[in-house]
Parts: C-alpha cells; structure tokens; sequence
C-alpha cells in the first residue's frame, strides 16, 4: 500500500517483543515505547524539509542545513500516544505539542471526541499523529478527520502496533497520510484487542489497571 512503511530494523523489533511480555514492568515499558517512537520517528522524518542557512564555525562562516518551515507539531491520541511524545521531541526539541482526547464506546467501539488542542497554524506543519496501537482504526482516522478540519495537511501517523483490519480503514480513508508502524499483527478478536498485541498500552505505560 503506497504511503504505508512497515519498521523492520532488528532494535525496533527486539524492543517490541520486549513490550509484548507480560513481565516487562510499567518503567521499562515507558522506556521502550520512547525509545521505539524515537526510532521510527527518525525514519519517519527523513523527509523534513532543509534550508540552508548561514553558520559562524569557530573556523569561518559557512552555509549550512537546517530544517525550515515551521517545523513539526507532535499530536498524541490521548492517553496511550502520550507515551510516544518524548521519542519524538528528544528528535525534535523545538516541535510543538498538541492533543486529541477520544474514547472507545464499549459497546459499539466508536470513537468519541473530548478534547482537540492544536498548535496554530497547523496547516503550515508536519504533524505526526502518535498511537502505539491500531486496532479497528477508528480513533486513527477521527483522529486526522479532526486535524484536517482544522486545516492540517502534511500529516505522518506513528503506530508501534497495528492489526490489519485498522491499518487498512486508515490507510482507505486517509490514502493521503503516511503510517508508519512497528509490526503488523495477526487480527483483532472479539472485544476489538490486538492479538497477539501487548495488552492496553495505556495500562502498562501508567501503570493503571
């Protein structure tokens, strides 16, 4: 699928079979979705754009490259992509932070929106949309819905995990955004779970039950 890119570096891969085990505490946990964000964030913002700009070296003045623009603007899906945001900035110190609140009707498993806070004007940044898991897809796509009502249009979207059948709506509805994930699991099971997943990514990086 054209603007998908599936992760396959061997550390991006170890540290998610490090997330998957049951075992693996809420510290270490938060430490390796940071670090996996801050992986695929490298390979996702390999396309910034670049202005030269003039530099004083202790040797001589010199033209050089710097990212241009307004740069980027972080927008995690509360609360699980708050996990991913520190990946990103430690890349990227000066991007902007903004936030989407959604939840997941039990019933139904819609989502539903209770909080939208963007840098402006984001239409003039890239946006990178961090969610460490996937699943129906539901939340992803309200998700850019909403950015792009609010006028974004260069947006990226960082999963560490994804079941098909969200990466797929994703992808269906926004063909336009790039989706970057870690690993594509099996299939969602009835309760709309990724399996074999890592269980609620939220749970495990603030320690909540």
């Amino acid at each position: 699928m054209k603007n998908v890119f599936i992760m396959t570096h061997p550390l991006i891969q170890h540290k998610i079979s490090r997330l998957r085990d049951k075992n693996t505490g809420t510290n270490e946990f938060r430490a390796l979705v940071e670090e996996i964000a801050m992986l695929m964030g490298f390979e996702a913002l390999s396309d910034l754009p670049l202005e030269d700009v003039e530099v004083e070296t202790p040797i001589e003045t010199c033209m050089t490259p710097m990212i241009s623009g307004r740069k980027l603007a972080v927008v995690p899906i509360l609360r699980a992509g708050l996990g991913m945001v520190n990946g990103i900035t430690a890349l990227v110190p000066t991007a902007k932070v903004g936030h989407i609140g959604l939840y997941r009707d039990e019933t139904t498993h819609e989502p539903h929106e209770y909080y939208c806070k963007l840098p402006s004007p984001i239409s003039e940044r890239t946006i990178v949309v961090t969610d460490p898991m996937l699943a129906t897809g539901g939340s992803a796509v309200a998700a850019v819905n909403f950015i792009k009502e609010h006028g974004g249009k260069n947006i990226k979207f960082l999963s560490i995990i994804a079941a098909p059948e969200g990466l797929e709506k994703l992808h269906a509805v926004h063909p336009d955004v790039q989706i970057y994930v870690g690993h594509v699991d099996r299939a969602l099971n009835k309760d709309a779970y990724i399996c074999p997943g890592l269980g609620d990514a939220g749970d495990r990086i603030f320690g909540t039950k």
